[in-house]
């Protein structure tokens, strides 16, 4: 049986309280993983991993974080996500939330698409497909 949402937040509270150094309380489902947690680059490696462990799932290289389209010209322009890249970056991450960000695509804008209940939407999809 799958856990429920609320099991899965606590789960994920916790690998983000023990990967980021943050007290459980700063981590609420709206929060951003570098903004509001402060995590770094190098942090999304232990990330995956923790969440690999926690959950007893694989996690695939761009899965979670879908940030190889940044380092794409057909996809960048500037410091803007072209409509195509938009677009691709919705395929590979349908358990992100793009609405503000549909707004004002700008590359400097994209971490902000990576927040708690963007992890908690992936670890459930992952789980319902297990």
């Amino acid at each position: 049986m799958s856990p429920n949402q609320a099991e899965v937040f606590a789960k994920v509270r916790d690998v983000l309280s023990d990967a980021l150094g943050v007290d459980e309380d700063e981590v609420s489902l709206g929060a951003t993983l570098q903004g509001d947690l402060g995590a770094e680059s190098i942090d999304f490696l232990d990330i995956v991993f923790r969440l690999e462990m926690a959950f007893a799932i694989k996690i695939h290289k761009g899965e979670l974080f879908a940030d190889e389209v940044l380092n794409n010209p057909d996809f960048v322009e500037g410091d803007r996500v072209t409509p195509t890249g938009l677009e691709k970056l919705k395929a590979a991450m349908p358990h992100a939330d793009f609405s503000a960000f549909e707004s004002a695509p700008y590359v400097s804008k994209m971490s902000e698409l990576f927040t708690v209940r963007t992890i908690i939407n992936y670890v459930e999809s992952k789980l319902r497909a297990a």
